[in-house]
């Protein structure tokens, strides 16, 4: 079994690693983290709560390590980009967790909070730069950045950016990085639209795929009820008024439908609050707050603020309403059943869902069982419906994809307004470099030759420390 040790990591990433208890990488960090160390573009297929995260952090801030600079003004070497505000905070807080004896600077920019306050904070420069595109790009149009110093860019949960409409803005953004530069691309599915994206932006890239897509955790114990739309409000408050229930995470395909749940289950007394992109920075951090430490025992979150969400102790998982792509019921109850404990996700099912349903069992190769009716509800029940019953999919907008934030500018956290151009070409060339950089004017394209000195295979550069403490 491949240890940490074995993956030849800088010592002082290798002592903090230690401090975190951790010796053993999960899988996609024993395969990603020799591979990064190549120079090697990345496509990652990987949920979260696989330790991605660490899988790009480790080897990338190995490599600021080997190759120190002095920073630039208004400039960063990593460029991360998240979907989601949360999602952008814990990616930055594993930077700093692993580079604590490290000389490094780690910024984060997302919208709903003020925009001059991380203009101020970008003006001495980062080694990285963790963002969402929407107010990367406003920052970027103010001249409060330059990515023209970019050597490694990585999109994290690329598969949710394009749901939630940043496809342009990240065109937009790859053709003012460099074309030398090393690319990464982590997503929990590979859409037709994730392909096409790789193509663009990665260059003879590496595959590494973990957990597929449509297999759900083993230690989740999955169930549904069928019920109306209309008493689904009352049943809901009646299972999770269970003192089984330590932590429930209710996902709701709405804003507005999380904003109801929530009023519903404070109004009879029981604990509760949402994260979506209508709520500000600091109403959605004192949620999760509240969450995390138990004073709040249900969390309502629409899927797209949801993904920032990486929290152990989650007892059940509710589907308030079916997701219209499988895929993202895997990712919802994958929230709970971690850290070797047993969950338990169930789904209310409504008859306009039931074409949901059948696409979910066949995704997951399994049919979800109905489970009986609770004992402390007066709720009817739906009947059980006709096994060779016909079903049509729903008209109207997809579900399941709402809530993420509002359009425009400066959200950071939500959708932008498609906009028109920024097209981009396949990528021609290679690597990080330090000096001669050019920007990807082609729209994402890559030129030039390796410059980390061919890390672990007989590369001419020497291992430095400068710029680290110890």
């Amino acid at each position: 079994m491949t240890k940490f040790s074995d993956l030849n990591l800088n010592p002082l990433l290798m002592r903090a690693i230690a401090e975190e208890g951790y010796d053993t990488p999960t899988p996609i960090q024993a395969q990603a983290i020799p591979l990064l160390m190549e120079d090697k573009d990345l496509l990652g297929i990987a949920q979260t709560g696989t330790g991605k995260t660490a899988a790009f952090a480790l080897p990338t801030l190995d490599f600021l390590l080997e190759f120190p600079q002095k920073r630039r003004a208004r400039s960063a070497r990593v460029l991360v980009l998240a979907p989601t505000r949360e999602l952008a905070g814990q990616i930055a807080d594993s930077f700093r967790t692993y580079s604590r004896y490290m000389d490094c600077n780690v910024q984060t920019v997302f919208g709903g909070v003020n925009i001059n306050a991380q203009r101020r904070s970008l003006q001495g420069g980062a080694d990285i730069l963790v963002a969402t595109p929407g107010r990367l790009l406003d920052l970027v149009g103010q001249k409060a950045v330059t990515l023209g110093d970019v050597e490694v860019l990585i999109l994290d949960e690329a598969d949710q950016m394009l749901d939630m409409g940043f496809i342009h803005d990240l065109k937009k953004i790859v053709v003012q990085v460099p074309k030398d530069r090393q690319t990464l691309l982590f997503s929990a599915t590979m859409p037709k639209l994730i392909s096409d994206l790789a193509q663009q932006f990665l260059d003879k890239p590496v595959r590494v795929s973990v957990t597929p897509p449509s297999t759900t955790a083993e230690r989740v114990d999955q169930g549904l009820y069928h019920v109306s739309n209309n008493d689904k409000l009352e049943l809901l408050f009646d299972v999770l008024n269970n003192p089984e229930i330590d932590r429930a995470l209710v996902f709701t395909r709405t804003k507005h439908g999380a904003d109801k749940v929530v009023r519903k289950l404070l109004a009879k007394g029981l604990s509760a609050g949402a994260i979506h992109g209508n709520k500000s920075q600091p109403q959605r951090q004192k949620a999760l707050d509240a969450f995390k430490n138990g004073n709040c025992k249900v969390l309502v979150a629409t899927d797209i603020a949801a993904r920032g969400i990486d929290i152990d102790g989650i007892s059940h998982v509710v589907n308030f309403e079916v997701p219209n792509v499988p895929e993202q019921y895997v990712h919802r109850i994958g929230r709970t059943a971690r850290a070797g404990r047993t969950g338990l996700a169930v789904s209310f099912v409504a008859e306009d869902e039931r074409y949901y349903l059948r696409d979910i069992e066949k995704t997951i190769g399994m049919e979800i069982d109905v489970l009986p009716k609770p004992a402390n509800t007066t709720v009817d029940l739906l009947p059980l419906p006709d096994p060779n019953e016909r079903l049509f999919k729903p008209k109207g907008p997809a579900r399941g994809t709402g809530g993420g934030g509002r359009s425009g500018g400066g959200n950071g956290g939500g959708q932008r307004r498609p906009q028109q151009g920024a097209s981009s070409s396949r990528p021609q060339g290679k690597k990080p470099h330090a000096a001669g950089k050019s920007t990807g004017s082609d729209g994402g394209g890559k030129s030039g030759g390796k410059s980390r000195g061919g890390r672990g295979n007989g590369g001419n550069k020497q291992r430095s420390l400068q710029g680290a403490r110890g």
